[in-house]
């Protein structure tokens, strides 16, 4: 058990941080991913998301770009630039479905872009899969 804990920041279940400033979105993820085992903290702006990864260090970060302060692109280069954040997993989850806007996420260091609305069960996938690499290579960022 003490290894699973050390893979998460010393807590037992990963900690994702969702970021939307839609409620039914934030709902839909919360519900899902804590059905699958997940602890789920959410933030409705850029500066609160920027907050609550100072705070808690979430092991996965689920980002809108559409945001009322500092939109997405904004958090995810400011978590990019600093040391203590820059390998915090991102995956851009968002209804902006441009080639270029999907280009500039993933150039700014998303690992992943999913457009809503989404499959509750690919998203759960797509944590899965993300946090598995990152345990097993904490390089990845």
């Amino acid at each position: 058990m003490a290894d699973t804990k050390n893979r998460h920041n010393g807590r037992v279940r990963p900690l994702i941080l969702s970021v939307d400033d839609e409620q039914d979105v934030t709902d839909l993820v919360q519900f899902n991913l804590t059905r699958a085992g997940y602890e789920v903290i959410t933030a409705a702006n850029g500066r609160e998301a920027l907050a609550c990864v100072s705070n808690r260090r979430p092991d996965l970060i689920l980002l809108d770009l559409m945001l009322p302060d500092i939109d997405g692109f904004g958090v995810c280069e400011l978590l990019r630039r600093e040391p203590a954040t820059a390998a915090i997993p991102i995956v851009i989850l968002t209804a902006w479905a441009t080639p270029d806007a999907r280009s500039l996420g993933l150039e700014l260091g998303a690992l992943d872009y999913l457009t809503k609305p989404f499959s509750p069960r690919e998203l759960t996938s797509r944590v899965k899969r993300l946090l598995s690499l990152r345990s097993s290579s904490p390089a990845i960022a």
